[in-house]
């Protein structure tokens, strides 16, 4: 026996309504419970406002030299890290003499700062951030409130060495935004690449922290080093070199190195006759993908951390077919590279025991530097045309492409921007760009917005390749 219930339509308006409401403030009270209180989507089309005053120092009488860089040098650092995300904007203005306010409310000191105000000048959130220095000791009280709630969102001190200063920016950073977004940052990752000096031919191998800083010159070959590449756990590194050898006229020969960050050891990885190059770690640590050329073609190999080929060529021609640049995708299972087996150089794909190839790109004169997204969904890529290269960003399967990158020389000419790679969270794009004269390194949002250069030097940079977040080597209390 079937049954009806009717109801009359004023009331069914009614119901419906109540349970609009009902599931709104649902999902409210449940994103307030997870802690999220920026959602990345959201971020991109209105940014929310920070109230980030300069960092106070904790102690009687007026601040030394040596304290108010510190205090500069905190607000210097971490403001860069968070409009670099593209997230956040900063007020310019305070109701409040912060200089003379504890780093709290007025509800927890009746000499802290007042939401009331804060509110007044647009403030999604407050930034106060007390320090102190004993000897060669520094200690951080960070305190971070979103204003309309007036809750706490992040609450930590952090303690370490004056010389570790950066890193504890860098780390109250990273907490920052995993609090806001529920995902940490890139600022604990560093950047290895191939620099050579102004007005030198010479390229050798450096490292630095993704904001520039800390440059470290890690070989001293006096040659050609290129295409270096970290090991999944940020302790080594590969690169290819031309190294002199004993051979006739002690010709070079591009051998492939691996080095050592923790014990400084360095050893030939692969040194056949030939091209030994483009070198990318497993992403288990426990082997490299590289090109090796014989036979008249340039074809992708898969070999131990001993050098011993393992099974057979992954790329075999066709005959004199160039098979370069292996990039294996974050779950090892394939490997994107830049082969003009169909012409012109394009980027195809295939697993990575070599099977299943297939072609990703099909316009340009020249696809180059295939890099994959942390997630292993996209792959960035550097294509040619019009003589210049821009950076590109596509689906794996090569659907969706976007251009990311479209830059002018001071002259008017079009810039080249190459070597693209993602950041460890995969919010950015890091690239070399040409555009003020020399080679120098930028990072852009995956959006194609938020562009920021990021060395600024004589120098020129070429392939830099982003770590995995490193430890902080910082004491969080």
């Amino acid at each position: 026996m079937n049954s009806q219930i009717n109801i009359p339509s004023k009331k069914l308006i009614f119901l419906i309504t109540l349970l609009v409401i009902f599931l709104t403030l649902s999902l409210v009270v449940r994103a307030q419970d997870s802690g999220i209180y920026i959602k990345v989507g959201e971020a991109q089309i209105k940014k929310s406002m920070i109230a980030f005053p300069q960092p106070n120092f904790i102690g009687s009488g007026l601040a030394t030299p040596q304290q108010a860089k510190t205090g500069a040098e905190l607000f210097k650092v971490i403001q860069h890290d968070l409009l670099v995300t593209g997230y956040f904007d900063f007020a310019t203005t305070f109701l409040d003499d912060i200089s003379n306010t504890a780093p709290v409310p007025v509800t927890a000191d009746p000499n802290g700062f007042k939401f009331e105000n804060l509110k007044k000048i647009g403030a999604n959130f407050i930034i106060r951030i007390a320090f102190s220095i004993s000897g060669n000791n520094l200690t951080v009280d960070t305190y971070t409130y979103q204003v309309e709630s007036t809750r706490l969102v992040l609450g930590k001190k952090y303690t370490t060495t004056l010389t570790n200063l950066n890193r504890i920016a860098h780390t109250f950073s990273n907490d920052l935004l995993k609090a806001l977004t529920g995902k940490e940052g890139m600022f604990l990752s560093k950047v290895v690449a191939s620099v050579a000096k102004e007005g030198s031919k010479v390229k050798e191998i450096y490292t630095m922290d993704w904001d520039g800083y800390n440059l470290h010159q890690e070989t001293f070959h006096n040659s050609i080093a290129l295409s270096p590449n970290w090991s999944p756990d940020g302790t080594k590194i590969i690169y290819t070199a031309f190294i002199k050898k004993g051979g006739v006229n002690g010709l070079r020969n591009p051998d492939m190195l691996l080095y050592d960050l923790t014990t400084k050891n360095r050893w030939l990885l692969s040194h056949r006759k030939g091209l030994n190059s483009g070198g990318a770690f497993h992403p288990n640590g426990k082997s490299v993908f590289l090109t090796i050329s014989r036979d008249g073609n340039s074809d992708l190999f898969h070999i131990d951390l001993e050098g011993n080929i393992i099974g057979k060529p992954l790329t075999q021609g066709p005959l004199g077919a160039l098979n370069v640049e292996p990039s294996p995708s974050p779950d090892g299972s394939k490997i994107a590279f830049s082969s003009d087996r169909s012409g012109h150089p394009m980027i195809w794909v295939m697993n990575s025991d070599g099977s299943n190839l297939k072609q990703r790109t099909f316009a340009g004169d020249y696809n180059s530097a295939p890099a994959w997204s942390p997630d292993g969904t996209k792959l960035a890529f550097a294509g040619y045309e019009k003589n210049h290269y821009d950076i590109f960003i596509m689906n794996e399967d090569g659907s969706k492409m976007e251009r990311l990158t479209e830059a002018k020389k001071k002259g008017g000419g079009w810039a080249s921007n190459e070597d693209p790679v993602f950041s460890p969270d995969g919010r950015h794009v890091m690239f070399t760009s040409d555009r003020d004269g020399k080679n120098q390194i930028y990072i852009i949002n995956i959006d194609g917005k938020n562009e920021h250069r990021i060395t600024f030097d004589r120098k020129d940079y070429f392939k830099p390749r982003w770590s995995t977040n490193f430890s902080s080597e910082v004491v969080l209390k």
